[in-house]
């Protein structure tokens, strides 16, 4: 196998396999963003600040843009 993901082992397109995978993906970055935010709201409030505007992170891993 090439490492497509869309295909399954034999090397057939395997579409539902490939939205499962994304899903997770999907999830683990969700996972990731909110536990970075998290840890961003923490280091604000130990320090004596309030974040007054909006957050716009780009995630080099996978080029999304959280806002």
């Amino acid at each position: 196998m090439d490492g497509d993901i869309r295909k399954n082992g034999s090397g057939y397109n395997d579409p539902t396999a490939y939205a499962a995978i994304k899903n997770i993906d999907k999830d683990v970055d969700t996972e990731r963003f909110h536990k970075l935010l998290d840890t961003i709201f923490n280091i604000c409030e130990l320090s004596g600040f309030h974040l007054e505007e909006r957050i716009v992170l780009k995630d080099l891993k996978t080029g999304k843009v959280w806002r």
